[in-house]
């Protein structure tokens, strides 16, 4: 499958988007959720190739990075600063047009200028990871991009997370 997987970088997003969910679900497979956030991540890169891409899960309190794609991030966030905290918080997509405008953004690229952050939630609603995207563009991301992803990451959550892990709230 991974070998399958090819995108069109000419076609417009909402077609590679079509083309994520037809083998998203195909591609995670494995019964480890870190390896299928890894395989994830790989396909959206693939798909968009965004500056930065990955997971931050929700462990003790905190956000701590998981497998991503990009230069090398943040280890741990905290749950009351930044675009993934307020996404965490307020379980629902974030979308910043400016990094710069945001209030409390935590800087882990300088080469960061515009964020998407969806939530990751479990069968019960509650956020257990985060999945954040970050564009070297200013005004890269609009709300179809979040809906779109949001409904991808609602669509395979139960293989991107472990339903019961001690700490995660």
């Amino acid at each position: 499958m991974a070998d399958a997987a090819a995108f069109d970088h000419t076609t417009p997003r909402e077609a590679r988007y079509d083309q994520l969910e037809m083998q998203c679900a195909a591609l995670l497979s494995d019964p480890d959720p870190v390896a299928n956030q890894a395989n994830f991540v790989a396909l959206v890169n693939m798909a968009f190739g965004w500056h930065w891409l990955g997971f931050y899960r929700v462990l003790n309190g905190e956000l701590v990075l998981g497998p991503f794609q990009g230069p090398v991030a943040c280890t741990r966030l905290f749950k009351d600063k930044g675009v993934c905290a307020a996404a965490w918080s307020r379980n629902e997509a974030v979308v910043v047009q400016d990094v710069d405008a945001f209030p409390g953004h935590v800087v882990c690229s300088a080469e960061s200028r515009s964020e998407l952050v969806v939530p990751v939630r479990d069968s019960e609603g509650q956020v257990r990871a985060v999945f954040d995207v970050d564009s070297d563009a200013v005004g890269d991301f609009t709300q179809v991009d979040a809906d779109r992803l949001q409904r991808l990451i609602d669509g395979v959550a139960s293989r991107l997370i472990e339903e019961s892990i001690p700490g995660h709230a």
